[in-house]
């Protein structure tokens, strides 16, 4: 049995269910959960014990992005500190979208950021009508790279701009419209309706259910590890910024941001 820190793991009757368990800090990504959630999904994809796996929040929230200490430190980077954290991130989405076994988000809160790439890149997405989506990472002088190479493929070239570019958030009932969720469900039915799926999942043939999720995989696979690499890249860049550099400490000054380089248009 593996101990986590961040992480509450558990197999019962086939369905192992990983439940994000920093709700403090509103179950907040931080290097350790990036990497423990990575070593969780790896472990269960490999168990024999393992058919379906089930990720969902402890608390309030889902998972709520960046955690606010890891960004404090990111201004101090250097570059290539930059793309290890970015290759951090892009491991554990790439570990989720490859893992053999289904995979159903039980999304109990807000989802933001990386938080929704986790939710909307399960197999299936049930979450709850209070809950929010979106990728607010322009808000910080940021660029949403790396889920932006899962998005496109998920709503479209139009709909991925909206969401990206805007960084507002959306309800669970356009998240549902747009294709993000399988379903909504109250809050008190969450887990039971998750756990429901995953029977129905278990009753299929293995074999035949990882063999489809590898055939969808491979599909867009040649497409995503191109665009994968050029969104660390980009991920790496974004960081170096002064527009980052300001947007981090305007977010955790809690003031409006005074963007570099809208400074430099208004010389123009």
């Amino acid at each position: 049995m593996n101990h986590y820190q961040t992480l509450h793991a558990h197999t019962d009757t086939g369905i192992h269910t990983i439940v994000l368990n920093r709700p403090a800090k509103r179950n907040a990504l931080n290097p350790q959960m990036m990497e423990e959630l990575t070593h969780a999904l790896e472990t269960a994809g490999k168990s024999p014990a393992c058919g379906v796996i089930i990720l969902t929040g402890a608390g309030s929230a889902f998972c709520a992005g960046l955690d606010l200490d890891h960004l404090e430190t990111l201004n101090a980077r250097t570059t290539a500190e930059h793309r290890t954290d970015s290759e951090r991130v892009a491991n554990l989405l790439m570990t989720l979208y490859h893992t053999p076994k289904p995979t159903i988000a039980a999304v109990n809160g807000a989802a933001i950021a990386g938080g929704m790439g986790i939710a909307t890149i399960c197999d299936f997405t049930l979450s709850v009508p209070e809950a929010k989506f979106g990728y607010t990472e322009v808000r910080i002088g940021f660029v949403p790279a790396i889920v932006s190479a899962f998005l496109r493929g998920q709503v479209g070239d139009k709909r991925c701009r909206d969401l990206l570019m805007t960084g507002r958030l959306m309800n669970a009932e356009e998240a549902e419209a747009w294709g993000l969720l399988t379903r909504v469900i109250p809050e008190q039915d969450l887990m039971r309706e998750a756990r429901t799926l995953a029977h129905s999942l278990l009753r299929n043939s293995p074999a035949a259910v990882q063999a489809t999720k590898r055939l969808l995989s491979e599909h867009a696979n040649h497409h995503l590890l191109e665009e994968i690499e050029s969104a660390i890249r980009a991920n790496t860049e974004a960081r170096t910024t002064e527009d980052f550099k300001e947007g981090i400490r305007s977010f955790l000054e809690k003031r409006p941001p005074q963007w570099p380089s809208q400074r430099e248009l208004e010389k123009v």
